[in-house]
């Protein structure tokens, strides 16, 4: 959907150099501030995103399903950039046990299936893709396991992670910490640099967010882009009140009182996303 590009025009600010890595920002005058906690999130309003109902816990999903079987990567997803390119995908996680499918938004899944997980769901199902076959929908978190498992130290706590598809749109520095007028201001900006977007894939772990762009010229063999923004340097995260394809957040320097507001844009509303990172501060 976006001609592929290189994060290298966005290379690491030097203010965020010491924990966490940013791409560019530009400063810009806000002058209102929201007095709630730092983990609002924009007013409640619907989200857009379709809600279904399966195994008794109601799941975001990403795709659609018609017909009997589980269904190919639909070219819509929820809060994220159409699923169009598996090599943008890496596994997650490998099939443990042979998963048959018995409903049709259910994903089959072989011993060895290479897996990319978008969610893990509190009732132990996660929705994902397979990669070896291409198709989406939601299995036992059981029949998989995660390629970061330590069978050494199975005290190891497991870090919960959701997934999203996303395009990255740039960052600009801010004068305060956080705020929908802040959020706001930030995406009108970026909008009228029109900088080319980049397909990434944005995670949300309790240890902070993690933002991989994949995208790369035709042929070039150089490395990915891997972010990593910690969550207790991260004071702001929301979807845009008017426009919820819109979604940022807002991160602190360790050390100095600077501020940068990292901004992305999904196919549909990007509320989830940011109910993820809520989630993700009350753990």
């Amino acid at each position: 959907q976006n001609p592929a590009r290189s994060l290298l025009m966005y290379k690491c600010h030097s203010y965020l150099r010491d924990e966490d890595s940013s791409p560019d920002s530009d400063r810009f005058q806000s002058t209102d501030v929201d007095s709630g906690n730092s983990t609002a999130h924009s007013p409640e309003l619907k989200s857009n995103s379709p809600q279904i109902t399966h195994h008794g816990v109601n799941h975001t999903y990403s795709y659609t399903t018609t017909g009997s079987d589980d269904t190919p990567l639909s070219p819509s997803s929820s809060a994220g950039i159409p699923f169009t390119q598996l090599e943008l995908l890496d596994a997650t996680h490998r099939g443990l046990h042979k998963f048959i499918p018995r409903h049709r938004d259910e994903l089959e899944v072989e011993i060895g299936d290479p897996i990319y997980v978008q969610k893990e769901a509190d009732d132990l199902w996660c929705e994902g893709v397979n990669l070896r076959t291409g198709r989406q929908g939601i299995f036992p978190s059981a029949y998989t396991v995660d390629l970061e498992f330590n069978d050494f130290d199975p005290s190891t706590p497991k870090v919960k992670r959701e997934r999203f598809m996303l395009s990255y749109l740039g960052s600009v520095e801010t004068l305060y910490h956080k705020g929908n007028s802040v959020l706001c201001q930030a995406v009108k900006k970026i909008i009228a640099t029109k900088h080319s977007s980049h397909s990434c894939i944005l995670e949300v772990s309790d240890q902070g967010l993690r933002m991989v762009d994949k995208s790369r010229p035709s042929g070039s063999t150089a490395p990915c882009h891997d972010y990593f923004y910690s969550l207790k340097n991260v004071s702001f995260c929301a979807f845009h009140p008017h426009d919820h394809r819109y979604m940022g957040f807002i991160t602190k320097h360790p050390q100095l009182q600077r501020f940068a507001c990292h901004v992305f844009l999904g196919c549909e509303s990007t509320r989830p996303i940011a109910e993820s990172v809520g989630r993700a501060f009350q753990r």
